[in-house]
């Protein structure tokens, strides 16, 4: 058990499949609770795709074939890259104090409740959770003023078809990742445990939450949270075809790469020599660094010298350095 500190700890199970909901009680929870506590939530949405927060949804979801099945867009806070969801998969979220974050403990939670359960699994790469060489669970993570989260997925009998259905996966994506298909990436827990079901999952989860942990101290109402005003104004944010698409920006200039840590799509609008916007879609984990990057390209000269000017007057960190490196090779012109 990992409990170093005295910390109140709380659970909340969504009763709702609605991502715009779950997705507005998670914002609700980091600004609320999670503060001054650790909190797990568990939840699961109903034909759904979620993109990361700076993605460009026309590029990575296949739009017209999930509204003519009825399904729902949703944009998440997080970065990272798009995924499905439907009730064969169980999503969770740690929200806790800045202080309190720490990967390797929210990991362990899952890691142990999945060996629990029969199945041995490891943490790989960026963000994946692996059994027998392949992924279960995708995680992302947000940081905010006070609290932080940690949230992903747990692939229990997901409709695998569904992915190709609705997920546009760039070739640069798939070539980078030495494999044929997203398809081929991933793996259903009940293929590796044929008796596990979703209940079984959130039961060695709140267990594992409380072998880690410690404790939970509250159980809190979804039902009684998701009638607050806050949450209204929340769902009604995820829900807007403002942040659900965002806009369509008018460009004259674009670059495009992939790198270890994601890949990113520069579209610069430049007048009279100057950047006076540039939009920037990306499946990065940090969304800080998309944000800094934004801010610091918008006013520079459209020139390859103040571009490059401007990347080095941003915080050093491995995404600034790979693109400073490309964009000394790359033709502005």
């Amino acid at each position: 058990m990992g409990v170093d500190s005295i910390h109140n700890t709380a659970f909340i199970e969504s009763n709702s499949y609605d991502p715009w909901l779950n997705l507005a009680v998670e914002e609700y929870l980091l600004n609320s609770f999670a503060g001054e506590s650790i909190v797990l939530y568990l939840w699961q949405n109903e034909n759904t795709v979620v993109i990361g927060r700076n993605q460009n949804a026309w590029e990575e979801c296949r739009l017209d074939n999930l509204e003519r099945d009825n399904g729902k867009l949703a944009r998440r806070l997080s970065g990272g890259g798009a995924v499905f969801h439907d009730l064969g998969n169980l999503n969770f979220t740690f929200l806790l104090p800045k202080r309190e974050y720490n990967l390797h403990r929210q990991l362990s939670v899952i890691v142990d409740a999945v060996k629990e359960i029969g199945i041995e699994a490891h943490f790989s790469g960026r963000n994946d959770i692996l059994a027998e060489g392949r992924k279960f669970s995708g995680n992302a993570f947000y940081h905010g003023q006070y609290a932080s989260y940690h949230h992903g997925t747990i692939l229990i009998d997901v409709d695998t078809g569904k992915l190709s259905e609705y997920l546009n996966v760039s070739k640069a994506k798939i070539e980078s990742k030495g494999v044929k298909s997203v398809v081929s990436r991933v793996v259903n827990l009940r293929e590796l445990k044929p008796d596990l079901t979703i209940e079984k999952m959130k039961k060695a989860m709140y267990m594992g939450f409380i072998e880690e942990y410690g404790h939970i101290d509250n159980v809190l109402d979804f039902e009684r949270l998701a009638e607050l005003a806050d949450v209204t104004k929340l769902f009604d944010k995820y829900s807007s075809k403002e942040w659900l698409l965002g806009r369509s920006p008018e460009f004259n200039f674009r670059i495009s790469n992939r790198f270890p840590w994601g890949g990113i799509e520069l579209l610069f609008t430049s007048r009279k020599g100057t950047v006076v916007d540039v939009a920037i879609y990306s499946d990065s984990m940090d969304v800080d660094f998309i944000e800094h990057l934004r801010q610091g390209l918008t006013g520079v000269d459209f020139s390859k010298p103040s571009i490059l000017e401007a990347l080095h007057n941003l915080p050093k960190c491995v995404e600034r350095d790979d693109i400073i490196d490309w964009l000394h090779r790359t033709d502005l012109n």
